[in-house]
């Protein structure tokens, strides 16, 4: 049994506290924001996260992260269905003459998602009900504490020091481990960072839940589009867009939202609905990856860094809370396997980490850099044609999954999270229909209006 702190209570915070202390572990969290979270039913309109700059953003949970709940944690599911949590089955949001008759195996397209407050509301009340997890909140740590290279706790405003065998920062996108590792005397983390490049704008609505005539996320020319059932007869709507697209700032005015949503024939029934006043917008998203292990010497033993507070990108693809939450089980089975050594215990999740989670960051960094260029080229009135195969392919899926239902499944598993292009390609026959089918497509071939139209509907 170790003395665990976790720095962050947020969804991936609290699902690694939860993890860690079911496995005999003493645990901590330590949240920054001070407000108790609300009962569920009250945590959009009273809970204030200011540490949490997507807390209001369109949220939805990608079936992977139903699946390894399931197996995990079910009765967080249980206990969010309770609170108005939806369960629904993405591939059935598809029209039937698109995804054809339902098939055993069908099931795994199924998840439970709610809005992010609400969400986070049912994990707290789960971390509170859990043996051997404590939350504090209102504590703002401001550094390490160190003997050498190893870290053994951390240093809380006001001089206070909190000793830990393990500090695991799940401190998300606004983590500052790696300033605090330098300022410790430790070796800098290798960093990648940069703009993500994307800016959303984005409404919830409150009534009755649209029925679905497309995937959840819809690529057109100029824009994408993300429309998210949530809890309690909720759901959100964002237009996602270059953040270099100067012509189309007019989105974060409601009547030109509407106007412009009103020209997408399988999106817009999505504004039928109560909305909430204004439009959301969230810019400045931030592309990183952080690598603790330099030339194959861990900077420091006794912390690790978990989801988002390790790697992150643009969330339109929805990966986030899954990707965090398969890297707080992976963190969970290394302790296991390491049994209190702190520097294999540290090596070993970040091979682990190498192998089994970055691959899927990588995945989702290597779509938003085409995506972008794409809506980039969009503006410049350009076509654009990358020389990348695997681009060509993912275009051909999407394209194929319209016309014919092995590609709606195909195409939904890798938005699922429940397959890769790797698995795809290597189905005997998959890769072949699906070129044969989706190659020759248009570049757009979902039905909405082209740049000019959009324009002057968002009034640029």
């Amino acid at each position: 049994m170790s003395r665990i702190l976790v720095l962050g209570a947020g969804l991936c915070g609290l699902t690694s506290a939860m993890l860690l202390a079911r496995d005999g572990h003493q645990v901590t969290v330590l949240e920054r924001d001070p407000a108790e979270p609300p009962p569920p039913a009250d945590a959009w309109q009273a809970w204030q996260r200011p540490g949490v700059n997507q807390f209001r953003l369109p949220h939805l949970m990608a079936p992977r992260w139903r699946v390894e709940m399931a197996a995990e944690l079910p009765e967080v599911l249980d206990a969010l269905e309770a609170a108005g949590g939806l369960r629904t089955n993405l591939l059935g949001l598809l029209p039937e003459q698109r995804r054809g008759q339902w098939r055993d195996g069908d099931e795994r397209f199924e998840t439970v998602t709610a809005r992010r407050p609400v969400l986070e509301s049912v994990l707290a009340a789960a971390a509170a009900e859990t043996a051997g997890v404590a939350v504090r909140r209102g504590v703002t740590v401001s550094g390490l504490v160190t003997e050498g290279t190893r870290v053994t706790g951390v240093l809380a405003e006001g001089g206070h020091t909190l000793r830990a065998d393990l500090v695991v920062d799940c401190g998300g996108r606004r983590s500052a481990l790696g300033s605090w590792l330098i300022a410790a005397g430790a070796r800098r983390p290798v960093e990648e960072r940069a703009d993500c490049g994307f800016v959303y704008y984005g409404r919830h609505f409150r009534g009755r839940l649209p029925e679905g005539r497309a995937t959840v996320l819809q690529r057109y020319e100029s824009v994408s589009i993300l429309t998210l059932p949530a809890d309690n007869d909720t759901w959100s709507v964002a237009l996602i867009v270059s953040a270099r697209d100067k012509a189309l700032r007019g989105l974060r005015d409601p009547a030109r939202w509407d106007a412009a949503l009103a020209g997408y024939p399988l999106a817009a029934h999505w504004c039928d609905g109560e909305p909430t006043p204004g439009v959301d917008v969230i810019a400045g998203i931030e592309d990183r990856h952080r690598g603790f292990v330099v030339d194959g010497e861990p900077v420091a033993t006794g912390v690790v860094a978990v989801g988002d507070a390790w790697a992150c990108t643009n969330p339109s693809l929805g990966r986030g809370a899954a990707i965090g939450l398969l890297h707080a089980i992976g963190l969970r089975d290394v302790l296991r396997e390491t049994d209190g050594d702190d520097d294999k215990a540290v090596r070993r999740f970040h091979d682990w980490t190498s192998a089994a989670v970055e691959p899927l960051y990588r995945g989702t960094l290597w779509y938003d850099r085409h995506r972008l260029a794409e809506l980039d080229a969009d503006a410049a009135g350009v076509p654009y044609r990358p020389d990348d195969e695997r681009w060509a392919f993912s275009l051909a899926t999407f394209a194929a999954s319209l016309v014919d239902p092995d590609g709606a499944r195909a195409y939904q598993a890798l938005t699922s999270m429940l397959a890769t292009p790797d698995d795809l390609a290597s189905q005997p026959g998959l890769p072949e229909k699906i070129m044969r089918l989706g190659a020759s497509a248009p570049s757009y071939p979902l039905p909405g209006p082209g740049r000019r139209e959009l324009l002057a509907a968002a009034g640029g």
